[in-house]
């Protein structure tokens, strides 16, 4: 069975950071397409960033992009989300997602995570 199961979420104020992580078991991330989306009240699921099995592509949200970096560390077999220049509308419940897929379109990972809140104060 595979489980993600994502961490670091909390109250921050605008300005600062925050690291959320995803902890996999039951696969190997380094075979996996790792994603995180997030969902804030009354909205979509959105995509965030993603990450290749290999960690040699990324790709981002326009919307986040150049303050939040995707990264793994296989020999922990987690994924981190690392949140710099967190804004209010950075708000959302943030989701991990694991498959074998390497994109943007949310359907298309087999796995989620239970997600994890974040609350940006302004």
């Amino acid at each position: 069975q595979v489980r993600l199961v994502e961490s670091g979420g909390g109250l921050v104020q605008a300005g600062g950071s925050l690291r959320l992580s995803c902890a996999a078991s039951g696969l190997t991330i380094s075979s996996a397409g790792m994603g995180w989306f997030r969902q804030a009240p009354g909205k979509e699921r959105e995509f965030v960033a993603v990450i290749s099995g290999d960690g040699r592509s990324t790709d981002y949200a326009d919307s986040v992009k150049g303050r939040f970096t995707i990264s793994r560390d296989n020999a922990k077999n987690t994924v981190y989300l690392q949140m710099n220049s967190v804004r209010p509308e950075d708000t959302a419940v943030y989701y991990c997602a694991a498959g074998f897929y390497y994109g943007r379109i949310s359907n298309r990972y087999n796995y989620w995570g239970q997600g994890t809140q974040v609350t940006v104060s302004s």
